[in-house]
């Protein structure tokens, strides 16, 4: 997997490793469900939250854009590559909905990788366990950039991929 990365995009994962090194101080064991992670070129950020009695949705959270708008994001593994896949919502209706309906409200949705204190790239753990140093969205930032809803936003509203921990909530 990490070759893979490392193929797709090293840059990412040299980022990645010089935000641990960088956010040192912010570090202390956080559980996941309490995790808040930080874009801080574009001032984007993620707050865990407890997910709840849900047997599908491994973790959740809330990512707040620079630009004021606020994304609902669940993680799911997947059954025949178990690994974490995440999906960011935008205003997605309530209730009984469609496969369709949640489609149209989707704005980036793929795997979701952490990155450890030692740099080592892996899968996103669970709620039960301690928060990575880091996360990767891949290709979060250039598929945000095609959402209609960002149309008119200036670009370095935009997120990039690596988002460092930069606390635990109270």
């Amino acid at each position: 997997m990490t070759n893979h990365l490392m193929r797709r995009g090293g840059g990412a994962v040299c980022l990645a490793a010089l935000l641990i090194a960088q956010t040192a101080g912010a570090r202390a064991a956080c559980p996941m469900p309490l995790a808040v992670y930080e874009d801080a070129a574009k001032g984007t950020g993620i707050d865990f939250r407890p997910t709840g009695d849900s047997m599908v949705v491994t973790n959740s959270f809330r990512m707040n854009l620079a630009t004021g708008i606020q994304l609902e994001g669940i993680v799911m593994w997947s059954e025949e590559t178990p690994r974490p896949y995440a999906s960011l919502l935008h205003e997605c209706p309530e209730g009984d909905v469609t496969g369709d309906e949640i489609a149209e409200c989707t704005l980036w949705e793929g795997p979701l990788y952490a990155v450890d204190d030692k740099g080592t790239v892996g899968l996103l753990p669970k709620e039960d366990a301690s928060a990575p140093q880091a996360l990767i969205f891949p290709d979060l930032g250039p598929t945000l950039r095609q959402a209609t809803v960002f149309e008119s936003a200036a670009e370095d509203k935009l997120p990039g991929d690596i988002f460092a921990l930069s606390g635990c909530q109270e």
